[in-house]
């Protein structure tokens, strides 16, 4: 039971520590590719979405390899009520 749990414990530290990386050189080098109104951006918004970018790496790295650099349209109930005017 004892390696599960070191198994586990070094398994979320690794990819901890890939994230951090990932995340520095994000917020410095990349940012400005996935999100164009980041451009610019003080040092203070780069240290606040550090933590989340450590979080999230595998989902903005694919973002930065595809080279997306608007945000995905969110498709929903509301937002497809309110393309077709309202009406029922």
């Amino acid at each position: 039971m004892m390696a599960v749990a070191a198994a586990i414990v070094t398994a979320l530290t690794v990819y901890a520590v890939i994230g951090l990386c990932f995340g520095i050189l994000f917020v410095t080098l990349g940012i400005h590719r996935v999100d164009e109104q980041a451009k610019g951006s003080s040092i203070g918004f780069r240290l606040i979405i550090l933590p989340g970018v450590t979080a999230f790496w595998p989902l903005l790295l694919a973002r930065w390899i595809r080279g997306l650099s608007e945000p995905p349209l969110e498709t929903n109930a509301h937002r497809a009520r309110a393309m077709d005017g309202g009406s029922s």
